[in-house]
């Protein structure tokens, strides 16, 4: 008997960077049952094939959440769920971020001033990042420690690895000033290094995630197309209703002016009907009874009672936003390239700066510790590549995305480079 097999496609959320998803993806694939995953940072979901006698969501749920991202499961409402558990992200990135901008900007002022701070100034410093450093930038630490557990490595790894050194080098001289300048060396503090590196950083995220919700409205404005209450008709009455519970049979009382909420046949009344959304035809079609007609359209002018013939997922809406769904997830062959880049481009920038700072330190003119350190820090703030992993897929969204409002459907993303190529 051949093995039931599910392919879907769920929200990712957490994600920060492609190397996140680099991530998510390796920690798909090593789940027992799980035979394809392909996650899409720039549209935050994952296509995955699985056997469900062997693995649940449940059980994928749970290995994303270790290392720091949610999965949300498969139900009516993800797409709601998913964007409401995105709004909180968001609205607890803009807390972070604000925190961060009142407790980083004196340091940075002041550091900019005093270069060789007072001993108070060291300490006042210091309590201005600690805000900084455990709560706005908590995240880069607990997320890259959950991955070095598992032998990964994501963007956060190189800002933790550069905020981290900064921070933990000033506090020692701050509290043991004497133990660098025994030994001859100077003993310099960078915490504004450490707590500008992290408002920047997530400044730039709260753009990047602002834009990339709006770069991926396509298939929200695909499902805004569905009411979320419908007037159904029981023993001649009227009483309106979600549109989840509606069953096959059932009828509706659509009124002038109103979307058609199911796939069904017109049992009462005449009208006209706007199916430019479904067949591309810009003047509306004459509809009257025993005609079918598609949910997502619009009822014109006459009222209409529709008998339901398919409702929830089985319409045809639904169809065209779970196409659009797989498409904005897909990878075509360019971004395998990024992906494939991202996977060790990680590791490769903690060597090079491991290299710098030996390089430096040996022969570097004096302090050489210090020169050691800053350069080491820059290697590893200034290599995260963004633009590298994000990109490609954001340009693949707006282009499936405004092909889906225009009533074209692209199968996968590989069809829009393909089509960059002909020659028409």
């Amino acid at each position: 008997m051949k093995p039931l097999i599910i392919d879907i496609t769920l929200p990712v959320s957490g994600m920060s960077c492609a190397a996140c998803a680099v991530s998510a993806e390796s920690m798909l694939k090593a789940q027992n049952g799980v035979l394809s995953a392909s996650v899409n940072y720039a549209a935050k979901s994952v296509k995955i094939a699985y056997q469900p006698d062997i693995v649940g969501i449940d059980e994928l749920q749970h290995s994303l959440r270790s290392i720091g991202y949610d999965l949300v499961a498969d139900t009516i409402d993800k797409l709601a769920t998913f964007e409401k558990l995105e709004k909180s992200k968001l609205d607890l990135l803009r807390r972070k971020l604000i925190v961060a901008l009142i407790f980083s900007t004196p340091v940075f002022v002041l550091s900019m001033i005093y270069h060789h701070p007072a001993l108070w100034m060291q300490f006042l410093f210091l309590a201005l990042s600690i805000p900084v450093i455990f709560y706005s930038g908590i995240s880069f630490y607990t997320t890259s420690w959950n991955l070095a557990l598992r032998k990964q490595t994501s963007m956060d790894t190189l800002v933790a690895l550069g905020t981290g050194a900064a921070f933990l080098i000033s506090l020692t001289n701050t509290v043991f000033p004497k133990l660098l300048t025994a030994d001859g060396l100077s003993a310099h503090v960078y915490y504004e290094s450490a707590v500008v590196i992290i408002t920047l950083i997530l400044l730039g995220r709260y753009f990047e995630d602002r834009s990339r919700t709006r770069a991926s409205s396509a298939i929200k404005s695909l499902m805004s197309l569905q009411p979320e209450t419908v007037t159904i008709l029981k023993n001649g009455k009227e009483e309106t209703i979600a549109l989840k519970n509606v069953s096959p049979g059932d009828l509706l009382l659509v009124r002038p002016g109103n979307t058609i909420p199911v796939d069904g046949i017109i049992k009462e009344g005449n009208s006209w009907v706007e199916e430019s959304m479904m067949s591309g035809e810009p003047l509306p079609v004459f509809k009257q009874v025993d005609d079918k007609v598609l949910a997502g359209t619009r009822n014109q002018q006459g009222a209409l009672t529709v008998e339901t013939l398919k409702t929830g997922n089985e319409t045809v809406l639904s169809g065209i936003i779970k196409m659009v769904e797989e498409a904005q997830s897909s990878k075509p062959p360019i971004q395998k390239l990024v992906d494939r880049i991202s996977s060790v481009f990680v590791p490769i920038v903690i060597l090079i700066a491991i290299i710098t700072f030996t390089a430096w330190y040996l022969v570097g003119p004096e302090p050489s510790l210090t020169y050691a350190i800053v350069a080491a820090i820059s290697v590893l703030i200034i290599a995260c590549p963004c633009a590298l992993g994000l990109a490609t897929p954001t340009a693949l969204i707006v282009a499936i995305g405004k092909g889906a409002k225009s009533g074209i459907l692209f199968r996968d993303a590989a069809g829009i480079e393909s089509a960059g190529k002909t020659d028409v």
